[in-house]
């Protein structure tokens, strides 16, 4: 992440602090290069060796306490405006600095809820603690899990612009697909030539190799997060891709649905087109109910139920996740009150969150009718960052 998008990002995250009544927010790591904080490339721009604290105040203050071997790189890199570094033991400096703020709040990076904001080790929490022995600071800690659901959900016009850039190229890629798919080929040689194409155009995955694509022909197949497997593709399947790519550091999350024809069809048969357009329209009474304000859980519940009603399973997933440095990113999920989600799906929409609106439903006999599309919450509705799947692609 550049030191320009990182700054706007500090500059953000001391407005939220204020927002919320929380005087400091602390990055607390050691040995990123062995367990790495999932906000550190964010907020920092760099690693960190030994015990080191990175901190942000409501007042926009910044705090870096280092290892006196990575002060210089830290000045370098020139994220933070006040660089601590010590030789011994971080506590004493450490200390200080915090007694100069006095704060009544210290947000740190421990989450029950969101992986997120849950970068600090048990073991290192408790080395925290010992530091503040003596003091009142260690009643004063709470989570930074809505810090940082507001900062990696509000997205700013600049990383939205990659995103969208991100997701042209990934609809190209799509395109490829279309043009590739024939009778005969697996499931993973379709995997294969999409990772070709990304690799060659110098692009990332949005997540892990093994199921980036995610290829899915005809019934019975693997499920959502299965990898791609030997199934042979053939007539008369419903075909569906779940691909991303990482684009300048930010992910793009995409699902198509193809109908591969018979010899003697034209067009896809009437319970195949139903699926199709069941999903289709509910992904936009989801998007029309989107606005700031609302609960993940209550958009769910219109796309969730419309496809109930419409005579379809509920999808065995949430509607849709936020998208920005990972594929997973953010805090509210648009999705169900299940105690595996936590708390994610009462939280509510914010303006410029970026979120997937990604149902889906089994046609019988024939595979999974699905369409991930990619908006922008904006101030009364949403933007469409991708362009709409709106017909369903036939293949010869």
């Amino acid at each position: 992440m550049s030191k320009e998008l990182i700054l706007q990002k500090i500059e953000q995250a001391a407005k939220i602090l204020n927002e919320k009544d929380i005087d400091m927010w602390m990055t607390f790591v050691r040995e990123t290069g062995n367990i790495k904080d999932p906000m550190i490339d964010m907020l920092v721009g760099t690693t960190a060796t030994w015990q080191s604290a990175f901190i942000i105040t409501k007042t926009g203050d910044t705090h870096a306490i280092i290892g006196s071997l990575e002060y210089e790189n830290m000045k370098a890199v020139g994220t933070y405006k006040n660089i601590h570094p010590y030789l011994k033991s971080i506590k004493e400096k450490f200390l200080d600095v915090i007694n100069t703020i006095k704060p009544n709040k210290i947000a740190i990076n421990y989450s029950r809820n969101s992986s997120l904001a849950d970068g600090i080790t048990y073991g290192l929490y408790l080395e925290l603690l010992d530091h503040f022995n003596g003091t009142d600071y260690a009643s004063k800690l709470i989570s930074s899990e809505e810090i940082v659901a507001a900062l990696r959900g509000r997205k700013s016009k600049a990383e939205i612009d990659i995103m969208k850039e991100a997701i042209v190229e990934t609809l190209k890629i799509f395109d490829e697909v279309t043009k590739y798919l024939k009778p005969g080929i697996t499931e993973k040689q379709v995997a294969e030539f999409v990772q070709d194409i990304t690799e060659k155009r110098g692009f990332g995955l949005a997540w892990d190799k093994e199921y980036c694509p995610s290829v899915f022909s005809g019934p019975n197949t693997a499920g959502a997060h299965s990898g791609p497997t030997d199934r042979v593709i053939e007539q008369g399947h419903v075909i569906n891709m779940d691909f991303g790519i990482k684009y300048k550091g930010y992910c793009s999350d995409l699902q198509r649905t193809w109908y591969m024809l018979r010899p003697h069809e034209d067009k896809a048969p009437a319970e195949v087109q139903r699926g199709f357009d069941v999903i289709k329209d509910s992904i936009t009474r989801a998007a029309n109910a989107m606005k700031p304000g609302k609960k993940g859980f209550e958009i769910d519940e219109v796309t969730r139920n419309y496809i109930q009603i419409s005579g379809y399973e509920e999808f065995p997933h949430g509607l849709g996740h936020q998208v920005g440095r990972l594929c997973h990113d953010g805090g509210c999920l648009m999705g169900p009150k299940w105690e595996r989600y936590g708390n994610l799906p009462y939280m509510e929409l914010e303006e410029s969150n970026v979120f997937t609106i990604e149902p889906r439903l089994t046609i019988e006999n024939y595979g999974i009718a699905t369409i991930e599309e990619m908006v922008a919450v904006t101030k009364d509705g949403v933007e469409w960052l991708s362009e709409r799947q709106r017909d369903i692609y036939l293949v010869r």
